[in-house]
C-alpha cells in the first residue's frame, strides 16, 4: 500500500513554524536534500561551490520576505540539517538550473527539467454543488513520494493555509482560509535563465499569505522571475485565471465555459508571438494531456463533481505518457510518475491527496481545522 502523506501542523513565529516542521518530518526532509543534493555534486560542485551557488538565492529570498530565511532556519535546526541545504531545496529548479550553466551542462532534449503536471479548475456555474474545485496531478521524480507532506501553517499574521509540498519546503500548490487556490505547471521559453529572479516556491507561499485574490494575482503577475512557469488561481468567490509567466512577463488565460485546464506547453495566443516556446523536447505528451482532461470532464456532463475531476485525473490514454503516469524510467534513467494527485473545494476548506494515484487511489482528507481522514478508494 502506498503510504499517505505525513500531516505536519505548525503555529508560531516564521522561527518556530519551520522548527516544528522540521522535527515532525527530519527524515523526510533529508531525502528531500539528498535528491538535489546529489545532482549538485554529479555537476562536480564541492562544499564551497555549492555554498556559493546557494548564497545567490538566500540574497533573493531574504529580499523578497525575511521571514522565509526564519522559517528555513527553523525547518534547519529542527532537522538538523545545514539553513543553505534548505534553501537548496526552496529554490531546487534554479539552483539547479544555474549549476548546469557554471558547469556548460545544458538540460539535454530528452530530459525532463522540471515539473511536469495538468491543473484544471472547475468554477461554480459548472460545478454540481456551485462551488468551485481546483485541483491537479503533479508530474515529477517518483521518490517524490518519499518527501511529499501536507504541510498546515496556522498564522497570526494572516490567513491560515494548507499546501502539499516537498519536506524542507515552505509551498508547492495549495489553499488558504481566505478562499485563494494555486496549482502551478512547468512551463520553459528562450528567455528562462537570463535574468534574476525569487524563487518559484517562495512566489506560491506569497500567494497563500494573502487575504484576497487581487494581491495573489500581483505577487505571480509582477514578480521578476529566473525561469518560466505557469500559475493557476481561484477564489472560492468563483473566479479563476491562469497565468503563463515568462521571467519578465505574464499572460492571462480565462475560463472558457466554466473550465480552465492546463498542462506543460505555452497556449497564450499572445504569448506565443513574443517569445519560443522551448520545452516540448521534454514534455511532448502535454499537448493531448490538457485535451484529454477538458474532453472527459466536457463529456461528464454540464454539471461536475469531484468524482468527475478525479476521474479525468485518473486517464490513462497512451499511457504510461499520459495525464496520469506511472512510475517508470524516463530516457536519462531516472524513475518519473505521477507523484500525487491533489484536489481543493475551499468552500470546504479541504484538499484531498492520493499518492502516486497510477498505483493507488486512495485518497487523504487533509483540512483547515480538523485532523486528517482517510477515504475510500475511488472507483476504477
Amino acid at each position: 500500500m502506498v503510504q499517505p502523506c505525513p500531516f505536519v501542523d505548525v503555529s508560531g513565529t516564521p522561527y518556530e513554524r519551520g522548527r516544528q516542521h522540521g522535527l515532525a518530518v527530519p527524515q523526510r526532509v533529508k531525502r528531500s536534500i539528498e535528491l538535489y543534493g546529489g545532482q549538485l555534486n554529479e555537476l562536480g560542485f564541492d562544499a564551497a561551490a555549492k555554498s556559493a551557488l546557494i548564497a545567490e538565492f538566500a540574497g533573493e529570498i531574504e529580499a523578497f520576505g525575511a521571514h522565509y530565511v526564519e522559517e528555513m532556519r527553523g525547518i534547519a535546526d529542527g532537522a538538523g540539517v545545514a539553513l543553505e541545504d534548505i534553501v537548496m531545496v526552496n529554490a531546487r529548479t534554479e539552483v539547479m538550473a544555474k549549476a548546469r550553466l557554471q558547469t556548460n551542462k545544458p538540460v539535454e532534449a530528452e530530459e525532463e527539467l522540471d515539473d511536469g503536471c495538468t491543473g484544471a479548475v472547475i468554477l461554480p456555474e459548472r460545478s454540481a454543488t456551485g462551488e468551485l474545485i481546483h485541483g491537479q496531478n503533479w508530474d515529477w521524480k517518483a521518490e517524490c513520494a518519499e518527501t511529499a507532506i501536507v504541510l498546515r501553517v496556522r498564522r497570526d499574521d494572516g490567513p491560515d493555509f494548507l499546501t502539499f509540498v516537498e519536506a524542507g519546503g515552505l509551498a508547492r500548490c495549495g489553499m488558504n482560509a481566505a478562499g485563494v487556490c494555486i496549482t502551478a505547471n512547468y512551463l520553459e521559453s528562450e528567455r528562462d535563465f537570463s535574468q534574476t529572479g525569487v524563487p518559484l516556491a517562495l512566489i506560491r507561499r506569497k500567494v497563500l499569505e494573502q487575504e484576497h485574490l487581487a494581491f495573489a494575482i500581483k505577487a505571480v503577475a509582477t514578480t521578476p522571475k529566473s525561469c518560466s512557469n505557469n500559475m493557476m488561481l481561484s477564489t472560492v468567490k468563483g473566479f479563476a485565471i491562469d497565468f503563463e509567466c515568462a521571467p519578465d512577463e505574464a499572460f492571462p488565460i480565462y475560463p472558457s465555459e466554466g473550465l480552465i485546464v492546463h498542462a506543460n506547453h505555452w497556449v497564450s495566443p499572445i504569448a506565443l508571438t513574443k517569445l519560443r516556446e522551448t520545452g516540448t523536447p521534454r514534455v511532448p505528451e502535454s499537448f493531448y494531456r490538457d485535451w484529454r482532461v477538458r474532453k472527459l470532464l466536457d463529456e461528464a456532463g454540464g454539471k461536475l463533481t469531484v468524482d468527475d475531476l478525479k476521474q479525468a485525473f485518473f486517464d490513462d490514454f497512451l499511457t504510461p505518457y499520459s495525464v496520469c503516469r506511472p512510475p517508470r524510467l524516463n530516457d536519462t534513467g531516472n524513475l518519473s510518475a505521477t507523484v500525487a494527485m491533489v484536489i481543493m473545494q475551499p468552500a470546504k476548506g479541504i484538499m484531498e491527496v492520493a499518492p502516486l494515484p497510477a498505483l493507488n487511489r486512495t485518497f487523504t482528507r487533509y483540512s483547515l481545522t480538523e485532523d486528517p481522514v482517510l477515504l475510500a478508494q475511488a472507483a476504477e
